[in-house]
């Protein structure tokens, strides 16, 4: 978009960036071409098969939109506008939207119920307009670029463009030695921001010497009740049913297709009561694909297969997932990611969405959300621990006991002030921060003099955005819930677990658990039914005991994760090899060369499956994973590996 008046994007730019990014949607693509403005989609085609082509527009042709994802309610919300006299001339989800502007204006966005990322042209006001949903299951970037405003589902639309350059953004390679991942704005790339979970855009180009304005909002905000002011809920019984209400509406909805809706399936809870209430609806003819990893205490096929014979579903379609499959795919995850990605099991999903779409589906629901709103994660349960040892007033214990377990095993650590800047940037002791703690730690091993005046003058927690002032009123087991939606889910099970994995191989994810009417539930509860003493996710797993074998429903949270060791074989793999090399980390100038040298070997002398090993194992494949990225996006030249050149394409057209 010109910001400066109405010139046409350069030639070949939009049809470059569209097909940059040819794998989120190979079926079709479409442009829209105005004075100032260019539009391009790619379409995945689930609903409206044969005429759901876009860019899309109202009766007057007044408004354009380009739309990735689904709104679910699109049945009732069309009924609704066709009532009002609107005219409809697809069978497609996304013809609703220019409809629904026309009534509601920018209201619209509170009226949308899906997972969507959409721009939205209004030719008579001369505005663009992009959000994305409440959750951030569809991704959306944007750049400023001079007087030119780009955008795009991912930041390779962006470089395809050739007018982003692709820099490094140190602070957003800081992010990912915080939290494991990008929970954005900011993003790896310099001048690349991720647009918020529940924020729209509103972009008026300037005229007659007006400068553009770029007007941001959160049209939704994710709120809990006042402590003590939650549901009680003194019948089990009924909130049950109520849940479980919600919970099959959401699935419902979620099938709703043009083509077969197929099923992820590890064998825990989340996903099998998904599983369950898919085959409830359509019968059992419900394809289910499930990841075997090749380490007997990370293997959940037998979980899985015992699930699926109880509720009556087809048996899971398997992707086995070891060292050598880890090491084939990872360069594939870090294009894909377009970030460095540590959990080793994202690259398992990535290979599973490829066998998704070599079995000829596009659409699979998944469990995601629920360990995000019912405290599914063992860390919860530690902290509570932890807490206890602070009874007495004023006398940190907890603190203590963290700082004597680090010096007595020799693992650097942050000075108390540290932890106190997080604590009051969040509202307060939080559960996530010693699990992010254990990562973070290798900044203190790993980074270099210049990565390390980055971490001295950033704050990454602090651009988080926590809503302090509303959050003082919540529950503290809520605001550890809000941090896991914002970070975790927002910033890696959606994204390098997620959309982006699974788009890579043309493939849509769909989250029941991520409804609005469900997360809307579960947040006024008490937290008592969510972690009652040490049981989590306590009213699922009631539920659970109506659908799934026991077994399953009482299981204990196993998270999905693969060996940490594949980096680390004897032989080295030789990229592996290569990416650590003394030249590469200089060339990058990342990473402390002398001591990614020592730990590359030291890390055998810890004990296994110890916390300290495990941050060095966790570190060491931050590193890998920065270089590799590095290699990508940024040149090549460390490895003899393939670097993603779709900016070398648009430099030379």
């Amino acid at each position: 978009m010109d910001l400066a008046g109405q010139r046409p994007a350069p030639p070949g730019v939009v049809q470059r960036m569209s097909r940059a990014l040819t794998h989120r949607g190979p079926d079709e693509e479409g442009f829209l071409e105005r004075p100032g403005i260019s539009l391009a989609s790619r379409r995945l085609s689930i609903v409206g098969l044969a005429d759901g082509q876009q860019p899309m527009t109202n009766e007057d042709r007044s408004l354009f939109v380009v739309f990735n994802g689904e709104l679910f309610d699109y049945v009732e919300r069309r009924e609704e506008l066709a009532a009002e006299g609107h005219r409809f001339v697809t069978h497609c989800d996304t013809e609703i939207i220019p409809h629904l502007w026309e009534e509601q204006r920018e209201e619209t966005w509170e009226r949308l119920r899906g997972q969507f990322a959409f721009a939205l042209w209004d030719e008579r006001q001369r505005q663009l307009h992009l959000g994305r949903d409440r959750f951030g299951i569809a991704p959306l970037y944007w750049s400023r670029q001079g007087d030119w405003l780009l955008f795009a589902s991912e930041i390779k639309g962006l470089l395809a463009s050739g007018m982003v350059p692709p820099r490094p953004d140190r602070q957003g390679l800081d992010h990912v030695f915080t939290f494991t991942a990008v929970p954005g704005p900011r993003t790896c790339f310099e001048g690349v921001q991720l647009l918020p979970a529940g924020h729209c855009l509103r972009i008026t180009p300037g005229t007659r010497g007006a400068a553009a304005e770029i007007a941001e909002r959160a049209y939704w905000e994710m709120d809990f009740p006042a402590q003590g002011e939650e549901v009680w809920g003194d019948d089990a019984g009924a909130l049950v049913d109520e849940f479980e209400g919600l919970l099959m509406q959401a699935v419902e909805e979620r099938l709703r297709a043009d083509v077969p809706v197929g099923s992820y399936l590890s064998g825990g809870v989340d996903s099998s009561m998904i599983l369950a209430l898919a085959c409830n609806l359509k019968g059992p003819a419900i394809n289910t694909y499930t990841v075997q990893v090749k380490e007997p205490k990370l293997d959940e096929l037998s979980a899985a297969s015992l699930s699926a014979q109880h509720i009556g579903a087809k048996l899971p379609i398997v992707q086995e997932y070891g060292d050598r499959e880890a090491l084939e795919s990872y360069p594939r995850l870090i294009e894909a990611a377009e970030a460095p990605v540590i959990d080793t099991s994202c690259g398992a999903l990535l290979k599973l969405a490829e066998r998704v779409h070599a079995n000829g589906q596009k659409v699979v629901l998944t469990g995601e959300g629920a360990d995000e709103w019912l405290v599914g994660y063992p860390w919860y349960k530690a902290h509570k621990l932890l807490n206890y040892l602070d009874i007495l007033p004023g006398v940190n214990l907890s603190d203590w006991g963290r700082r004597g377990y680090l010096r007595l095993n020799k693992v650097p650590h942050f000075p108390p002030e540290w932890r106190a800047r997080v604590e009051s940037s969040i509202g307060g002791p939080n559960a996530w921060i010693d699990s992010y703690g254990l990562l973070a730690i290798s900044k203190l091993r790993f980074y270099s003099g210049e990565m390390r005046e980055v971490m001295n003058n950033s704050h990454p927690w602090g651009e988080l955005g926590f809503p302090l002032e509303r959050a003082k009123r919540w529950a503290p087991l809520n605001r550890g819930i809000w941090m896991a939606a914002r970070v975790l889910l927002g910033g890696h099970l959606l994204q390098a677990k997620g959309d982006r994995v699974a788009m890579h191989s043309s493939v849509e994810v769909r989250y029941p658990f991520l409804d609005e009417a469900v997360f809307d539930f579960t947040a006024k509860l008490h937290p008592r039914w969510k972690l009652r003493g040490f049981r989590d996710k306590y009213l699922l797993r009631l539920l659970a005991e109506r659908w799934i074998p026991k077994p399953i429903a009482r299981r204990g949270k196993v998270i999905f994760r693969a060996p940490l060791d594949s980096f680390h074989m004897e032989p080295e793999p030789p990229f592996v090899a290569q990416l650590l090399s003394a030249d590469s980390l200089r060339r990058t100038g990342y990473f402390d060369l002398k001591e990614v040298a020592h730990w590359r070997k030291g890390f055998r002398e810890l004990r296994a499956g110890s916390l300290p090993r495990l941050s060095v194992e966790m570190g060491l494949a931050a590193v890998v994973a920065t270089q590799l990225w590095h290699h990508q996006f940024m040149g090549g030249g460390l490895a003899d590996l393939p670097e993603w050149t779709g900016y070398n394409h648009a430099a030379s057209t």
